[in-house]
């Protein structure tokens, strides 16, 4: 193990020495997905409590699709799919997002998080208490600032702890980049059992390093439920 970390350690953290890969991309997919998936939810959250048909059954369909059917699928739909179709290849803008795998496992990460992360958000909407509610309104509060002055601060602080299991989740999920030849961990991990038949050593370190991700990642929620949460907390 010493001898696989002395020669592939730099290229499951940092670059092979031609580009990144390993942690660095890792981490890129799962904030970059992350931080656009999570900024639409709150906008189609929004719109999924609405009354109004029109405007809630669209995304509930767009959500009841990507939940609906595996990642990896859909990250085989774009990777593989959408480039076989005339009109993204002779498109110049599509033809080069999708020839990327880099950018078709950004696109799929980022709509399935969206998906998640919209019915999470939703549900804390619907949870925010009633008065509160009424009584914005009857200081004249309009529906801009009702939402947020009052919904939303409440609904996200609510759903943090739902919200801290979908990042973990897609942090598991950019495993399946390699599927699209994105050199990320586990494409690292799969280059060096390739090239030293030593799967337990070259798995059991990528699994170290999703577990110590993971660790962080825990402990950054658990501080903000600390932070943001302690008024629900029993004494």
């Amino acid at each position: 193990m010493i001898e696989i970390l002395q020669h592939y350690g730099q290229a499951l953290l940092w670059s092979d020495g031609y580009r990144y890969t390993g942690l660095a991309v890792t981490l890129w997919l799962l904030i970059s997905s992350v931080v656009m998936g999570g900024l639409l939810a709150v906008f189609m959250a929004v719109a999924r409590v609405s009354p109004r048909r029109y405007i809630s059954l669209p995304v509930w369909l767009f959500t009841y699709i990507f939940r609906g059917t595996p990642l990896y699928v859909q990250l085989l739909v774009f990777y593989s799919g959408m480039y076989s179709l005339e009109i993204v290849r002779g498109t110049d803008l599509l033809n080069a997002f999708f020839r990327s795998g880099l950018n078709c496992t950004i696109l799929a990460l980022t709509l399935n998080t969206c998906a998640y992360t919209t019915e999470i958000f939703a549900g804390a909407i619907r949870s925010v208490p009633h008065g509160e509610i009424e009584a914005a309104r009857a200081y004249g509060f309009s529906w801009f600032k009702l939402y947020r002055s009052i919904i939303l601060p409440s609904a996200l602080r609510t759903a943090i702890p739902a919200y801290s299991n979908e990042v973990i989740l897609m942090l598991h999920s950019t495993a399946l980049a390699f599927t699209a030849t994105v050199p990320d961990v586990l494409k690292i991990a799969r280059d060096i059992n390739s090239a030293t038949y030593q799967p337990f050593y070259a798995f059991g370190i990528a699994a170290v390093i999703y577990l110590a991700v993971s660790y962080g990642l825990i402990s950054l929620f658990k501080q903000a439920e600390k932070r943001w949460l302690r008024h629900v907390k029993p004494q």
